[in-house]
């Protein structure tokens, strides 16, 4: 049993639509995303080493976070790959435009997973503490969440 967990978050602005929605969600709109990692382990017993007594130093979760999750949606507008009318609106912005496709409708369910799929390959301790990611959490509004656990 992994009794300790941690949370570490980043937040960016990012557009998305959800194109078969039957209300305001089928606009383009953006929110202020929360991208809520969760990780279990062990805290680390090893005498002498910087990250004695924690899972993970929490700059190296921050790490992790802006590389893979940050840098890529912040600022960025995030569409389904068969969304043809907001592709084809995306298509007449400037170059450069930030523009992600992904191969799903970009909920906050969805988003959660993908998240989840981006952030887990980079946790990893060079202690043993059996560190996983657990949960990937993403805040779309302050008062609408979506998780996704490891099972």
């Amino acid at each position: 049993m992994m009794p300790n967990r941690i949370r570490r978050w980043v937040e960016t602005d990012t557009g998305h639509r959800v194109p078969n929605h039957s209300s305001k969600c089928r606009h383009m709109h953006g929110h202020r995303y929360r991208w809520e990692a969760e990780l279990e382990g062990d805290v680390v017993t090893k005498r002498g080493v910087s990250e004695e007594g924690m899972l993970i130093d929490f700059s190296e979760v921050s790490e992790i976070l802006n590389t893979h999750i940050h840098d890529v949606v912040d600022h960025a507008f995030l569409v389904f790959e068969d969304d043809e009318v907001a592709l084809d609106a995306l298509r007449m912005m400037e170059t450069g435009h930030r523009t992600v496709i992904l191969p799903f409708i970009p909920t906050a369910e969805n988003l959660a997973k993908w998240a989840f799929e981006q952030v887990e390959p980079h946790i990893s301790s060079s202690y043993g503490n059996s560190l996983i990611l657990r949960a990937f959490h993403v805040r779309e509004t302050p008062k609408s969440w979506a998780s996704w656990y490891d099972e």
